[in-house]
C-alpha cells in the first residue's frame, strides 16, 4: 500500500507530480485554507503533510494524526509549527530556504521603488482619467541612490536585498544577533546596533523570523527614533510590526511611507492602512515567481519522500531527533 500524503493546498504540480510516484496524494484543490477541523479530519489517516502557514502543527494536530512520518512546510518561516512539540515525538519537520531568497528580496526592492516613487498612487490616478498632462510637482517622491539601505536580520533573503544595493551604490547599515563578515565584505555594510539602525536610515527592510524578541520590535518607541523621510519595508513576518503604531506613525508623519507584503493579524490588515497613500499593501506574495514557487513544491515533496522512507530530509528543522 502506497503511504498516504496530504497536500493542505493546491501548489505548483512539479511538487505533486513527484509524489505521485510514490505516494497516494489528497490535496485541497480549493483556493482557501482548510478548516481546523477539516484538516485534523483529513490528516487523520496520512503518512505525511505538506502544509501552508495557515495550519498551526502543533500536540493537537499530532494527536489526530497518529501515522504521521513527517511534515514540509511549504515556506521558509516555520513559527506555525510546534518544533519541541515534534522533537518530543520524534517526528521530523522541513522548511523551503534558499528557492525563494532573490524571489523575495525582489519583492522588497518592489515595494521600496513603489513607496519611495508612489508608483501604486500615480497609476491609480492615471487610470481614474483625471491626468491632463505633465507637471513639475506631480508625485514627486524620494531618491533611492546614494541613500542608506538599514537590513534588519543578515541571513539569506537581507543579504540578498543588501547585494542588490550596490547598483544603486547605497550606504548599507545592518543589525542582528551576530555580524555577517560575507556580507560586509561583498555590500561594504556596516554592522551598527538596532537602534542606531533605526536612526540612521532612509529606508529599512525587515527579515528577520518571528520569535518573541522578534514580536513588535518595530514599535512606537523606534518609529519616533527613525527619519521623518524613512521608509519600512516588510517581506517577513506582519507580528514583527506593531501596525497600530506603524499607522499612528504613519499618520502624524513620524515616518514617510511603508511598503507591507506581510501583516500583524494576517490575512487581516489594520483597516485604516489601506487609505493612506504613503502604503503599498501586497498579498503575502514575496516569493509568488514561477521558478521559486516550483522549487519549492519540488523541495517540500523531496523532503516528506525523505521522511516517509526513514530517511532525514535536506531542509531538516529538528535535525536533533537524528543524533
Amino acid at each position: 500500500m502506497k503511504p498516504k500524503v496530504l497536500i493542505t493546498r493546491e501548489i505548483p504540480s512539479p511538487g505533486i507530480e513527484l509524489l505521485k510516484t510514490e505516494c497516494e496524494v489528497e490535496v485541497n484543490y480549493e483556493d482557501r485554507a482548510l478548516t481546523r477541523q477539516e484538516l485534523l479530519n483529513k490528516s487523520s489517516d496520512k503518512d505525511a503533510v505538506i502544509c501552508l502557514l495557515t495550519e498551526k502543527i502543533n500536540a493537537e494536530f499530532f494527536d489526530s494524526a497518529p501515522n504521521i512520518k513527517g511534515v514540509a512546510n511549504y515556506a521558509v518561516g516555520y513559527d506555525n509549527m510546534d518544533v519541541n512539540e515534534a522533537i518530543k515525538r520524534n517526528i521530523p519537520l522541513s522548511n523551503t530556504p534558499d528557492v525563494l531568497t532573490d524571489a523575495t528580496a525582489e519583492m522588497a526592492w518592489a515595494l521600496l521603488f513603489s513607496v519611495a516613487r508612489r508608483v501604486v498612487e500615480s497609476d491609480m490616478f492615471l487610470r481614474s482619467g483625471q491626468w491632463e498632462g505633465w507637471g513639475p510637482l506631480q508625485y514627486v517622491g524620494r531618491s533611492v541612490s546614494g541613500k542608506t539601505l538599514g537590513i534588519v536580520g543578515p541571513g539569506r533573503i537581507g543579504s540578498s536585498m543588501a547585494m542588490m544595493s550596490r547598483g544603486f551604490n547605497m550606504k548599507v547599515l545592518y543589525s542582528g544577533n551576530r555580524r555577517n563578515m560575507e556580507l560586509e565584505k561583498t555590500t561594504n555594510a556596516k554592522f551598527v546596533p538596532f537602534f542606531e539602525l533605526a536612526q540612521e536610515s532612509d529606508f529599512i527592510s525587515v527579515h528577520v523570523p518571528l520569535k518573541p524578541e522578534t514580536k513588535h520590535m518595530f514599535n512606537e518607541k523606534v518609529f519616533k527614533q527613525m527619519k521623518k523621510t524613512a521608509i519600512i519595508i516588510n517581506t517577513a513576518r506582519g507580528p514583527v510590526i506593531n501596525e497600530s503604531n506603524l499607522l499612528d506613525a504613519l499618520t502624524k508623519g513620524e515616518i514617510a511611507g511603508a511598503g507591507l507584503d506581510v501583516y500583524e493579524f494576517e490575512p487581516g490588515v489594520t483597516e485604516n492602512l489601506k487609505i493612506l497613500n504613503n502604503v503599498v499593501l501586497t498579498p503575502h506574495t514575496g516569493s509568488a515567481t514561477i521558478k521559486s514557487r516550483e522549487a519549492m513544491s519540488i523541495m517540500a515533496a523531496e523532503n516528506i519522500l525523505a521522511m516517509i522512507n526513514g530517511k532525514k530530509p535536506l531542509q531538516c528543522i529538528n535535525s536533533e531527533i537524528y543524533k
